[in-house]
């Protein structure tokens, strides 16, 4: 006997590529269980699978930057609660120095959402009854017919997980100028922040040892900040970063985009709505109403 539970939740993450570098990624998860019914004449109750997976997709994978263990790209090291990396992506190094709790291990060579599934799936072989004999966990991303983008970001002044500094979403992007949406205006922006790290300007940082101006040396960014679950820095080329001036929620996203596309396109009217992952995210226009 089966049991599923289709699009059971959503997780938003960001994780290191090869080729692409840096990627903020927003999957749904979905769950089957094979086993023989029990007492009840339940495989599982729904709610014990519903409880179980979304609390731990959102303590393992949610909000974290998920790391391919095994790859010859990585080297890292664990110490004192906290995890230092650095990863050879095609585009550039990447260097992360953050608490232990904001990065995932995958014991895989490649972050795909297979090698994930599989890794999970090891992970939560003791979480169910034992009538239950096979979980089968698959990740998807959104169905999304038009523009968008994933990229990446952090939060200092968030309570949450969102100040963890290498986290992200797939997100699609809507823009309305006069009332009429744009395509060429959507497809634009998701080609501009296609695997981007969105960076707050105020969290680049000197690197001594260039005596470079802030946070810029070598055609890198190196980015640091103090939040409640501790100290992160993060490092990465400046081809795969976009600065803004404020912090980088997506009010303020949102906000960034509509005041720029209204810049240069004076006397139009113009609405954006950014998505932060799956069905959710924020409106601003230009000029304000």
């Amino acid at each position: 006997m089966q049991l599923f539970v289709n699009q059971l939740t959503n997780v938003d993450f960001s994780y290191l590529d090869a080729q692409r570098g840096l990627v903020g990624e927003t999957w749904l998860a979905s769950v089957i269980l094979d086993g023989i019914l029990d007492e009840q004449g339940m495989v599982c109750d729904f709610g014990i699978v519903k409880q179980t997976l979304r609390y731990w997709l959102d303590e393992q994978l949610d909000h974290r930057l998920l790391v391919p263990a095994h790859s010859d790209r990585l080297e890292y090291h664990c110490h004192d609660g906290r995890i230092t990396l650095t990863w050879h992506a095609d585009q550039g190094d990447i260097e992360l120095d953050c608490p232990a709790d904001a990065v995932t291990l995958i014991t895989t060579d490649c972050i795909t959402a297979t090698s994930t599934s599989a890794w999970c799936r090891e992970q939560l072989k003791a979480s169910f009854p034992v009538n239950v004999d096979q979980l089968t966990l698959t990740f998807e991303p959104e169905r999304i017919d038009s523009a968008f983008y994933h990229y990446s970001h952090g939060l200092k002044k968030h309570n949450g997980n969102c100040q963890r500094i290498a986290h992200g979403h797939r997100s699609r992007i809507e823009i309305f100028c006069n009332g009429e949406r744009s395509d060429e205006l959507e497809q634009q922006w998701a080609q501009r922040w296609r695997d981007i790290y969105i960076g707050t300007s105020a969290d680049l940082v000197a690197n001594q040892e260039e005596g470079e101006g802030t946070g810029q040396h070598k055609d890198r960014y190196h980015f640091a900040y103090d939040a409640p679950q501790g100290h992160f820095e993060l490092t990465l080329p400046q081809s795969q970063c976009y600065l803004i001036n404020t912090d980088t929620t997506v009010e303020l996203i949102a906000e960034h985009l509509a005041s720029t596309i209204a810049t240069g396109l004076p006397g139009q009217h113009i609405l954006v709505r950014a998505y932060e992952g799956i069905n959710k995210g924020a409106i601003a226009q230009r000029p304000q109403v």
